[in-house]
C-alpha cells in the first residue's frame, strides 16, 4: 500500500500537564493549583476522543474479521467469488478523518 498509516496524535501535552501537577503538589499556591485544575477539561476531552477512536477501531476490526470469516466459509462451500466478502468490506470502509493538528503524519 502506498498510504502511510495515520497514527492519532495526542491533543494534549502530557509533559505540561505533569509539570502543572507537580508544581501544584510541591508548592500549592492558588495559581499553581488553578493551573493544574485548568488541565482537567482538556484531559477529559482527550479521554473521550481516545474512547471514540478505540470504539471505531473495534468496529473496523469486527467488520473485517466477519468478512474474513465469511470469505473462508464461502471458499469452503465452493462459492465462485469467495473474496467478494472482503472486497465489499473494504469498499464500505470509511477512511479515518484527517488529523487537524497541522502536523504531517508520521
Amino acid at each position: 500500500m502506498t498510504n502511510q498509516p495515520r497514527i492519532p496524535r495526542p491533543t494534549i501535552d502530557p509533559e505540561a500537564v505533569l509539570t502543572h501537577l507537580h508544581a501544584a503538589r510541591s508548592r500549592p499556591t492558588p495559581a499553581a493549583v488553578w493551573t493544574a485544575i485548568a488541565d482537567v477539561p482538556a484531559l477529559l476531552a482527550e479521554i473521550e476522543r481516545l474512547a471514540d477512536l478505540l470504539s471505531r477501531t473495534r468496529w473496523d476490526f469486527a467488520d473485517l474479521l466477519a468478512a474474513a470469516q465469511a470469505t473462508i466459509a464461502a471458499d469452503y462451500d465452493g462459492e465462485a467469488e469467495p473474496l467478494s466478502y472482503l472486497r465489499d468490506a473494504i469498499t464500505e470502509h470509511r477512511p479515518w478523518p484527517m488529523p487537524d493538528d497541522g502536523q504531517p503524519d508520521a
